[in-house]
């Protein structure tokens, strides 16, 4: 089955391609893209789309590529050691079984999410170069092989935030999501506010637009952060005046703190404020 967007996710053509390119070749989806611009929730409506389950491995700082096959629990078998538990004498008791087992040994076809694959240490691509090559792995305590029925659809985010190994990139069908053009935008929040009053989302795109370049901004605003702005400003019930106010003085949008997530953003667009002010 051909991934074609869903009625929830916006998909460019380009993003389509590489889905399905990725899926016809059963090699991992790396997608990287600025935060926010729906890279995690693509394998979401990518399973939708295709009727699969979605097993998700959220990436942190202390994982270990290990945890993705097993563990071992030696300290809870020792304590039922001790205990006099006959389930000791059972090592696979005592073997926890990580996403990418899940992954390989569903019963239907999966849809597995390695999110944030960045956060880990440099090792950890490089850890499960050979498990997602060949889609199969050793456990050494009880001499298994687990080994994929079928290869899962794998994908896999990161955020850019450092480098990944040549050796693992290799592997990979690699996609960039782009930041959504101006239709691209207007197309993802019809779907997210049906009927909303379109010269509210005009006025809104312009200053969103000319917020993310504002020069010397630490972080632009992403997709979400925008799609949250919309949803204070419905909320609020804001004026179409207040967006549609161009005084250069007020260079703050309404309700900002859905855009500017940083002191140094705030007081960049006070600064501007103040100088429109002097030069008035």
């Amino acid at each position: 089955m051909r991934f074609e967007g869903t009625k929830d996710y916006i998909a460019t053509d380009d993003l389509k391609v590489a889905v399905n390119a990725a899926a016809a070749l059963r090699r991992p989806l790396l997608i990287k893209g600025e935060p926010g611009t729906g890279k995690t929730v693509l394998a979401a409506e990518v399973a939708a789309a295709m009727g699969a389950p979605l097993i998700e491995w959220n990436i942190k700082s202390t994982t270990k590529a290990q945890q993705g096959l097993y563990e071992y629990d030696a300290v809870a078998r020792l304590r039922d050691g001790q205990l006099g538990d006959e389930r000791v004498h059972d090592i696979s008791n005592y073997i926890r079984k990580g996403k990418l087992w899940e992954a390989f040994t569903a019963p239907e076809l999966p849809v597995l999410l390695i999110d944030e694959i960045d956060k880990a240490d440099i090792e950890f691509p490089n850890d499960l170069l050979q498990e997602l090559d060949r889609m199969r792995f050793h456990v050494y305590e009880t001499g298994e092989m687990v080994e994929a029925r079928e290869r899962p659809i794998v994908i896999i985010t990161s955020n850019n935030e450092k480098e990944l190994p040549d050796a693992f990139l290799r592997r990979c069908f690699f996609h960039y999501i782009r930041f959504p053009d101006r239709d691209t935008m207007q197309a993802i929040i019809d779907v997210h506010f049906p009927g909303i009053k379109q010269m509210l989302v005009r006025k809104a795109l312009d200053i969103f637009y000319e917020v993310r370049e504002v020069p010397g901004l630490k972080k632009k605003p992403s997709t979400s952060e925008l799609l949250d702005w919309l949803k204070l400003l419905l909320a609020e019930d804001m004026p179409l005046d207040v967006l549609q106010s161009r005084d250069p003085t007020k260079a703050i949008p309404p309700l900002h703190g859905a855009l500017l997530k940083n002191e140094q953003d705030v007081m960049l667009f006070e600064r501007l404020a103040f100088m429109a002010r002097r030069s008035g």
